[in-house]
């Protein structure tokens, strides 16, 4: 069973690192944005929102990194495109609390897209590979709260 959900993961992060949804992208009309600089590994992300009328209604990404921030990025782009910004803001906190802590309470409504995205759980085997895949999620975080300052893994 191990083998086969490495082997899964293996599958979505390769895809989404040779495919990513929404790169390089800047949408326009761009209201929200946020510069993401991991210096472990040199990720290093700029990504974009347009935010209409408190929905998320286009998202992009720019810039470089590995294959599982940017697989994370991507993934990251098609879970939060068209929610709400609240529905946002409780996907971000549950996606970083499921990759930093064991103990992870999904609430009912998010338990289907937050199994799409536990495939990033696997990283946890790595703990530097943590700040890989959570560098995207913190940025778009930052950009829904129009931080200027480069956001860091550090």
């Amino acid at each position: 069973m191990m083998d086969m959900n490495r082997e899964l993961y293996e599958d979505i992060v390769l895809d989404h690192n040779r495919n990513p949804r929404n790169y390089p992208k800047h949408p326009e009309g761009t209201n929200c944005s946020a510069h993401g600089f991991n210096p472990y590994c040199g990720d290093d992300f700029k990504v974009y929102l347009k935010v209409d009328n408190d929905i998320i209604v286009d998202i992009g990404f720019e810039g470089g990194g590995c294959a599982i921030s940017t697989a994370s990025a991507s993934m990251m782009t098609e879970a939060v495109i068209g929610k709400r910004v609240e529905d946002v803001e409780n996907l971000f906190q549950a996606v970083h609390n499921m990759l930093t802590s064991e103990d992870v309470d999904l609430k009912e409504n998010d338990s289907i897209l937050m199994e799409k995205l536990s495939i990033l759980t696997s990283v946890k085997e790595y703990p530097m590979r943590v700040k890989c895949a959570t560098l995207a999620w913190h940025t778009m975080h930052a950009a829904l709260h129009d931080k200027k300052d480069t956001v860091c893994t550090e």
